[in-house]
């Protein structure tokens, strides 16, 4: 019984003493004077500045105005635009000339002349002449003496179309014929007048020894002819 109590008292006073050098522990460790805290890494740390979006201010946009004298071209204006209200304007869509009626136009252009046709001494048939000559043959040239401006003609012989139309040209042309025994007719009919009138020409005509029979001009309307007679003996 003895044993037991005292052994009982040994284990409350060893767990009292492991109590209290607990407790003495503790104490030590939170109350130690050489305890340190633990610095942060950046003590320079300055939160940075907030600051609100800049809003770009809008430019001062205003509508050009018809109604006013500024000049959106940046040209010097010629006349006076301005308009105000219950001062007459000058201007006016209806042309000053008076009413104009379209059929005295169309008259007037009818009974208007052509330019190339205005000339009434060419309107007529030119006689170039009658030639007698033995030549069995007879060679006839012929070129625009005037503006080159694109004279054509029709060549015929005895009433007989030989050359249907040719553009004349500054230079001579032509061709030979073979001569009949008495009268030669031989007609350069003026197929238009150019871009400047009359029709002109200069022709020449050789004999079959390269002789000259005769040389000339014409200047003639449209739908007139010079004619030139050879009379082979």
């Amino acid at each position: 019984m003895i044993d037991t109590y005292s052994i009982l008292m040994k284990q409350l006073l060893f767990f009292i003493f492991l109590i209290g050098v607990g407790f003495k522990s503790f104490g030590q460790i939170e109350f130690n004077p050489k305890f340190k805290a633990i610095p942060p890494k950046n003590t320079n740390f300055k939160p940075k500045k907030v600051t609100a979006p800049i809003t770009p201010e809008k430019p001062n946009i205003v509508a050009p105005s018809v109604f006013t004298n500024t000049n959106i071209l940046n040209t010097k204006p010629k006349v006076n635009n301005s308009f105000q209200i219950g001062v007459p304007d000058n201007f006016s869509m209806i042309p000053k000339k008076e009413f104009v009626n379209p059929g005295d136009l169309i008259v007037q252009k009818l009974n208007k002349k052509p330019d190339n046709e205005d000339q009434i001494v060419y309107r007529k048939n030119q006689d170039l002449g009658d030639f007698k000559t033995t030549s069995l043959t007879a060679k006839v040239m012929y070129r625009d003496y005037g503006q080159i401006d694109g004279d054509a003609i029709r060549v015929l012989l005895n009433d007989k179309v030989i050359v249907t139309e040719v553009v004349m040209t500054g230079e001579f042309q032509g061709f030979e014929i073979t001569l009949e025994k008495g009268f030669n007719k031989i007609d350069f009919l003026a197929l238009n007048q150019g871009t400047v009138g009359p029709n002109t020409a200069e022709f020449k005509v050789f004999n079959d020894k390269g002789a000259l029979i005769s040389a000339s001009q014409w200047n003639l309307g449209t739908g007139f002819k010079a004619t030139i007679i050879l009379v082979k003996e």
